[in-house]
Order: C-alpha cells, then sequence, then structure tokens
C-alpha cells in the first residue's frame, strides 16, 4: 500500500449533552493535526465519515471539518457514508486519493451524534441500514435484526449463551481500561450471563450486555504517502486493505456465514501476505456479542460453528492467542456510527506504536481490522503495522 497514518486524534465516546456534530468534528480534527505536527496549509484534501440517518439535522457536514482552522479553508471536503462501516470508507477514500497521486496529506474524520434521539428515533434510524422492503418490520429494530440471526445460530449450532456472555465480559474487561470507552466498568461474567432487571432481554437471545452502545463522538487520522511519512516522527502504513460488500437482502445469503466478512480477511491477509497467525491483535466490529462470535468463524480462527471454542479456550483474551478487542470493542467503548471505523483505526495505531496506555498488547507489530456496515454488507478489512 501507499498510504500512512501519520496522526490521529480520538474523543471521549460516550453522551455528550452539551457537543453536537460541528463541535466533534472541530476537536478530533485539530487534535489530529496537532499530533501529527502538521499544518492545517499542509492538507490537500478532506473526508468526513458521517452516517447520520436523521441523528443530526445537520445533514450537510462535509465542511464543517474546515471550522477546525481558518488555512484549511477551500479544502475540498467530502462527506463519506457507508452505514455502520463509514468511518472505514472514509478512510479508504483518503487511502485512493493518495495512491492516485492527487494528495500528500489528507484528513479523515469520523463522526456521530446519537444521544439527542429518542428510544423509538434511534430504532428507526439504525433500521435504515437493513433492506427495508423485507427487514423493516423485524421487531426490535436492528437489535431485533441480530436477535433473529443469534436464533438461527442457536437452532443450527445450539445454545451459546455462555459464549455470548464471555464475549461481553471480556470487552467490558478490556473497556474498563480504556480512557476513552463510554462504559468504563468490568461488569463481570455473572451479571452479563443472567437476565435481570438492569440486564434484560432486548431481541431474541440478547441481552442489554450483548448490544453495542448507543454513542457520541469522533475520532480523525492525518494520513500520508510514504515518502513524506518516512520523515514524520511516527507512521503507521496499511500493509494491506480490502473492501467487500454483499448483497443487502439477508434473504439473499446464508447470513451465518458472514461470506462477505470472510472475503474481505481472505483478501487482505493474502495481498499482505500473512495469516491470521501473524497478527498480533484484532479490532472487530462487535455490534452485537453474536456478530463477534460469527467474525471468529469468518476470519478463519475457528471453523464454521465453533466460534465459541475461540472464547471458552481464551484465544481472544488479552492474554491469548490472538486478543480481539483490546479497545473494549463497540461493546464497550461505544459505537457513534460514523466514528467507529476511525476509532478502530486509531486503536490500532496506538497499539502499533506502544502508546496505547492500559490496553496495550505487549509487542504489537501486526494489527488486523474488521468493521462492516449493515448485517456484513460493506465489509472492510485493514491490515496495519509500523513503517519502521
Amino acid at each position: 500500500m501507499t498510504a500512512c497514518i501519520v496522526g490521529w486524534s480520538h474523543t471521549p465516546f460516550g453522551k455528550h449533552e452539551n457537543e453536537d456534530v460541528e463541535s466533534l468534528i472541530v476537536q478530533a480534527a485539530q487534535g489530529a493535526l496537532a499530533d501529527s505536527g502538521l499544518e492545517a496549509a499542509d492538507i490537500d484534501e478532506i473526508f468526513v465519515g458521517h452516517c447520520n440517518v436523521g441523528f443530526s439535522r445537520q445533514e450537510f457536514t462535509a465542511s464543517l471539518a474546515l471550522q477546525a482552522d481558518d488555512a484549511l479553508r477551500f479544502v475540498p471536503a467530502t462527506r463519506v457514508e457507508n452505514a455502520c462501516a463509514t468511518g472505514s470508507a472514509a478512510i479508504y477514500q483518503g487511502i485512493k486519493t493518495i495512491e492516485a497521486k492527487r494528495a500528500r496529506f489528507v484528513l479523515v474524520v469520523g463522526v456521530e451524534k446519537m444521544t439527542g434521539a429518542t428510544g423509538p428515533e434511534i430504532g428507526e434510524n439504525l433500521l435504515k441500514g437493513s433492506y427495508v422492503k423485507e427487514e423493516a418490520d423485524i421487531e426490535g429494530g436492528f437489535a431485533g435484526v441480530f436477535g433473529t440471526i443469534a436464533e438461527s445460530y442457536f437452532q443450527r449450532h445450539g445454545d451459546q449463551t455462555d459464549a455470548l456472555a464471555k464475549i461481553a465480559t471480556k470487552n467490558h474487561k478490556a473497556g474498563a481500561r480504556n480512557p476513552l470507552a463510554h462504559i468504563q466498568k468490568d461488569l463481570g461474567y455473572d451479571f452479563c450471563r443472567t437476565v435481570s432487571d438492569k440486564n434484560p432481554l432486548v431481541a431474541g437471545p440478547l441481552k442489554r450486555t450483548d448490544c453495542s452502545l448507543v454513542s457520541d463522538g469522533a475520532a480523525a487520522v492525518v494520513l500520508s504517502d510514504v515518502e513524506s511519512a518516512l520523515a514524520m516522527p511516527k507512521a503507521v502504513i496499511f500493509r494491506a486493505t480490502a473492501h467487500v460488500n454483499d448483497f443487502l437482502p439477508m434473504s439473499r445469503r446464508d447470513i451465518l456465514l458472514l461470506d462477505g466478512c470472510e472475503k474481505a480477511w481472505g483478501q487482505a491477509l493474502g495481498d499482505a501476505g500473512l495469516t491470521l497467525d501473524d497478527l498480533d491483535f484484532v479490532e472487530t466490529h462487535d455490534c452485537f456479542t453474536i456478530a463477534e462470535l460469527m467474525e471468529y468463524e469468518a476470519m478463519g480462527l475457528t471453523p464454521r460453528g465453533e466460534g465459541a471454542r475461540a472464547i471458552h479456550e481464551g484465544w481472544t483474551e488479552m492474554d491469548g492467542k490472538l486478543p480481539v478487542n483490546p479497545s473494549g470493542g463497540l461493546k464497550s467503548k461505544g459505537h457513534p456510527i460514523g466514528a467507529t471505523g476511525v476509532s478502530m483505526h486509531v486503536m490500532s495505531a496506538k497499539q502499533l506504536t506502544g502508546t496505547a496506555g492500559g490496553i496495550q498488547v505487549k509487542d504489537a507489530k501486526l494489527a488486523g481490522i474488521f468493521n462492516m456496515g449493515g448485517t456484513a454488507v460493506a465489509n472492510f478489512c485493514s491490515i496495519l503495522e509500523p513503517l519502521r
């Protein structure tokens, strides 16, 4: 690949009553510029990942990034949207611009302000990421979609309630060590496993602790070409990227296989000349715990139907053979939709430069990232490593 991450920034994820999309974009953009050591005048192009789907009245948001610094005036800026993979889609547009030699330095910001909406509004907005002709009436919103998927998985492979609770426990334990996470509390296995007033069933077999969080937040990266990155204080290179889209209707595919996820991982690892065993950790899209379980299988960590083995045998724990979601994942860190993919890349870059603090994976040199939009419809996979 011909692009590197040379600076980054990440607001805390959570409920930010006094922030809006604009203020979140400005914070993240200013932070990434400062972290890179570049001036705003050095930026050649801007991409803003903002899904929105009704969360914010401000629909046209690309030029809000210019509010970060007057020197950004007249820099081309474009908003990118690809459901829950919006942030990665924005980064990939930046990479393509650099590969085409249309820019040396690109600023990418991912943002979402979700918590200002009511519960019914949130459910309606999120269902826009489904195939509305067939799936919009599934009870429980997008949680209902994945609740239905979980029921089907249980029918095919047996009850996986224990495995899902262990995934939630793992990710909350990690989130408790991440100062940027929405929930910084180790909830423990008993709480995550047990239905209670504080952890009720939400959809199908999924409890509240099986579902990612409705969050506000932003993250940003500065991308550069390799030649420029070699002269900068720090740089993380994209060793490979893959973007695969599958059919939108779940009725056109076996949803339990996550074929698009499998294909994206295969392409990225193949292009990088690596196997999954070469990676030191993975940040994957655990919008629901059942998604992380099925992604174990799609990435090739276990055979089909045996994803539970990875969590039961501790493979994906921080000290396991392949730590998964050391940041806490969407489950604990939060899931402000447009920011999520950028957040995954920021968290991975911090790991690879030894600056991840309490969530640091020891001697991390190769990272895998999987970010998906919809029910494994838009699938993005990145392989990152330090440039030097």
